[in-house]
């Protein structure tokens, strides 16, 4: 059975907007900070520990458009591994061992569930983790807190029809104060 981790990068004040993209007012914002030896390593173990990955078709195109031309372990493993996009326009993904996911959310993450044995690494897509969330469908989160307020941009949480409740399972700070925080669905 395959859990849905969530793994984002997010400012103090909640923006997740383009922290690696230069379309946005403060581009590469979360660039500006050092995340030491140990967030290096953590983000490379969380990787590397992925079954597959899930995206929306934004951050898909920005993952298919930069990772093919990398090299080196972590490279390797997105190239190579399955990749599922969640959306109703592309239908023709051009990067390798993609498959488009073009139904009803709930369905298509269940049978994903199923399918997947280990982790389904959600980095980014915002809009996508929003509905993860508000189907009850996100097992862990991964949060990267950036010591920064940045006042503009799209934030990681909106409102959902319910409350749910989240267990906080482990939380270091690395390199120039980054926080690192795992919580795990409490059921």
């Amino acid at each position: 059975m395959g859990r849905v981790v969530v793994t984002e990068f997010v400012s103090l004040d909640g923006v997740a907007e383009a922290p690696g993209g230069e379309d946005f007012k403060y581009p590469n914002w979360s660039f500006e900070f050092d995340r030491g030896e140990e967030g290096e390593r953590f983000k490379l173990d969380e990787a590397l520990g992925a079954e597959a990955l899930l995206l929306g078709r934004r951050t898909y195109e920005g993952f298919a458009a930069a990772w093919p031309q990398y090299e080196g372990e972590l490279a390797e493993k997105y190239n190579g591994m399955p990749k599922f996009v969640v959306s109703s326009t592309l239908t023709d993904p051009e990067w390798n061992n993609t498959r488009v996911l073009s139904g009803g959310l709930v369905e298509e993450v269940t049978r994903l569930k199923d399918e997947v044995d280990g982790d389904i690494s959600v980095p980014g897509s915002i809009r996508l983790v929003r509905g993860l969330l508000e189907h009850d469908l996100v097992d862990e989160l991964h949060l990267m807190t950036f010591p920064v307020l940045l006042g503009t941009g799209r934030r990681l949480f909106g409102e959902t029809s319910d409350k749910s409740t989240w267990k906080p399972t482990e939380s270091i700070t690395v390199g120039d104060g980054v926080l690192i925080t795992i919580l795990q669905r409490a059921r």
